[in-house]
């Protein structure tokens, strides 16, 4: 008897420490992981999202390398319902968010993001990328226009490469929330706002008010909605 409990106890203390490894190690984690019927997987995006070049190491990244297979494994693991992702974004690879918000935006499985603190430049796709989102009210998202640094070779084509990429990052947005994609270029060039920038910051009401958001809300209300989508999913 007292060889099972203790075999029980190191098996939770071994499982918690994988929880926090998780945590510690990528701001991942399983939530009512002994709940049959609500299973979620809780994604963090946070700091600056890191692609094809390493950042210093005093940066807080998210890295692009170790969210897209933790997406495809939540996709093909039957045990998980849903998908909860808080963001607190700076911003950052282009490419590397883009492919992010599209795994996201792709998964058959019931999403909800919730934006915390910021969700700024291209996280403003990630937030939008999921079936719903919210934003607390002290939250703020940034849209400005695609930047770059260096030497140019061709001034005109890469000014044509440039808007390319500002189209595709517009174009998402407009597919996955309700501003519409001229909307979204007003305020990405608007010259009134931001001090040394072009663009626009939108606090947590304004970006619902503007249809970028669809709800001001905090963990509860993403988790309450979470849940109301995984039964709707079931139910089909």
């Amino acid at each position: 008897m007292n060889n099972n409990t203790d075999a029980n106890k190191q098996k939770e203390l071994e499982k918690t420490a994988a929880q926090n490894e998780q945590i510690q190690e990528f701001g991942q984690v399983i939530l009512n992981e002994n709940n049959e019927d609500h299973r979620i997987h809780l994604l963090s995006i946070i700091g600056e999202i890191e692609g094809h070049e390493s950042l210093s190491n005093n940066s807080k990244t998210t890295k692009y390398e170790h969210v897209l297979p933790r997406l495809a494994m939540v996709e093909d693991n039957q045990e998980i319902d849903g998908l909860l992702i808080l963001l607190n974004t700076v911003g950052g690879d282009v490419e590397a968010g883009l492919a992010i918000a599209e795994m996201i935006a792709s998964l058959s499985k019931p999403t909800v993001s919730l934006v915390l603190g910021g969700g700024h430049s291209i996280g403003v796709p990630m937030a939008v990328s999921a079936d719903y989102s919210f934003i607390v009210p002290s939250a703020t998202m940034v849209i400005h226009p695609v930047r770059t640094n260096g030497m140019f070779i061709g001034v005109m084509q890469s000014y044509k490469n440039m808007e390319k990429i500002q189209d595709r990052i517009t174009g998402f947005i407009s597919a996955h929330s309700n501003m519409k994609q001229e909307r979204i270029e007003t305020l990405m060039l608007d010259t009134t706002q931001l001090v040394k920038d072009v663009g626009t910051m939108l606090e947590g009401t304004e970006a619902v008010r503007e249809g970028l958001i669809d709800e001001v809300g905090g963990i509860s209300q993403a988790l309450k909605k979470l849940y109301q989508l995984i039964e709707e999913s079931k139910q089909q």
